[in-house]
């Protein structure tokens, strides 16, 4: 290979990553945005400490345990290369991943996608859980849990020899972290105030809209690191065919959330518009590189419609999820990797059914780990703050400060 095009695979593949890293802005935003102000600070610490933990745990061992260097014989279930990183002899030159990338820049790519597994769990639990107890969950999960099932595909273990598709994450990414979600909402309990005495759902608005739109706005952008960077090089036919699913697939999502809320519920609902467009992101990530366009726009149409009644199905089961990250990353994700045995290049029901395998291998083991830490944290140090915290807002009580210092307002 040529140096001129291995530099710029390479430089393609470090724009991605810093446009995953920025994604993490886009969370952030999304989050403080669809809940109170009064959580705003605890909401900011979670997503910092998650990116920063999150690449000193990929470091330290959690890239070694997705990428262990699985071989014929092994069982593809559980290895594990060793402690920290340390580049192969080829690892800067175009012998390493077959010119797509250096082994730093192979590093630093994966690490920004671990992280995003906790973030997720952090919106869906917003507002009342205490952050201690979120710290410890996300260094289990995001050191241990997520490179496990990632090294299951991506690592070249057993759903990889059975032929599972996952392009970049719909199960292996957003699934991970959807099961974990739902696991935690169910342990933590509703919201105070979000259901009435007749088990009816109430609506706890959130204390700035433009600054959510700004985080799905920025997390879209990001997904054209997120997907595009999953090409592994800059292949111009390939990333460019990406590309533009991704972004049909958004676009479809949106239109369709807001179209069938607005015909099931009269009005025209922004959040539903903005987490249609997210559904539709999720739903396209596993097959983005196997779709024509007008299956994309097929794939986003039908997670538009997945995230309005997904959002309806949590409340209904009393679950509170503030920013609909379950329906968001867990239901589209389903959604989006079956959707590669239905569409695409790889559609057929032999395919379908070891999609649905990867589905259920994926829902078995994170809703039984993510089951068995946050479970343990509650009994031992307890997972959900006192009422009085939850009133007052964790801002003051594990922070000592406020987002809006001079502009307080009584969001009781």
């Amino acid at each position: 290979m040529e140096a001129g095009l291995f530099t710029a695979n390479n430089v393609w593949m470090m724009v991605c990553t810093a446009l995953v890293f920025f994604m993490h802005l886009g969370f952030s935003f999304l989050e403080i945005g669809l809940t109170r102000q009064k959580n705003t600070v605890n909401i900011l610490f979670k997503n910092v400490f998650i990116i920063c933990v999150g690449l000193l745990l990929y470091y330290v061992g959690g890239f070694n345990l997705m990428y262990p260097g699985f071989e014929d014989g092994d069982m593809g279930i559980f290895k594990f290369a060793g402690f920290g990183i340390a580049a192969p002899e080829n690892g800067m030159t175009p012998d390493y991943a077959s010119g797509g990338y250096t082994w730093w820049t192979d590093f630093l790519f994966q690490g920004m996608f671990a992280a995003t597994a906790a973030t997720i769990v952090s919106g869906a639990v917003a507002e009342r859980i205490k952050l201690g107890g979120f710290m410890i969950f996300t260094i289990i999960y995001v050191g241990l849990v997520y490179p496990i099932v990632g090294a299951w595909k991506w690592g070249g273990g057993w759903l990889d020899g059975l032929g599972f598709y996952d392009f970049a994450g719909s199960t292996l990414v957003h699934s991970v972290g959807g099961w974990a979600a739902l696991i935690a909402i169910y342990l933590l309990g509703a919201r105070k105030g979000k259901f009435g005495e007749d088990g009816k759902p109430k609506a706890i608005p959130g204390h700035n809209l433009p600054l959510a739109a700004a985080g799905v706005l920025i997390l879209w952008l990001g997904w054209f690191g997120f997907n595009g960077g999953s090409v592994l090089s800059a292949d111009p036919a390939l990333t460019s065919l990406v590309l533009v699913t991704t972004c049909l697939a958004a676009a479809a999502g949106g239109v369709s959330a807001f179209l069938v809320s607005w015909i099931k519920y009269k009005n025209y609902d922004l959040t539903m518009f903005l987490n249609g467009i997210l559904g539709g992101l999720v739903g396209i990530t596993a097959g983005a590189d196997q779709m024509s366009p007008n299956e994309a726009v097929i794939i986003g149409l039908i997670a538009g419609v997945v995230i309005v009644f997904g959002v309806a199905l949590i409340d209904k089961l009393k679950l509170d999820d503030p920013v609909g990250a379950v329906a968001v990353h867990l239901i589209c994700g389903i959604w989006g990797t079956l959707a590669v045995g239905i569409f695409g290049a790889m559609a057929g029901m032999d395919q379908f059914l070891v999609q649905l395998a990867g589905v259920g291998a994926a829902a078995t083991f994170c809703s039984l780990t993510a089951f068995i830490i946050l479970f343990t944290i509650k009994k031992v140090a307890g997972l959900r703050v006192s009422e009085q915290e939850e009133l007052e807002g964790l801002d003051i009580h594990e922070h000592g400060m406020d987002a809006y210092a001079d502009f307080r307002m009584n969001q009781h």
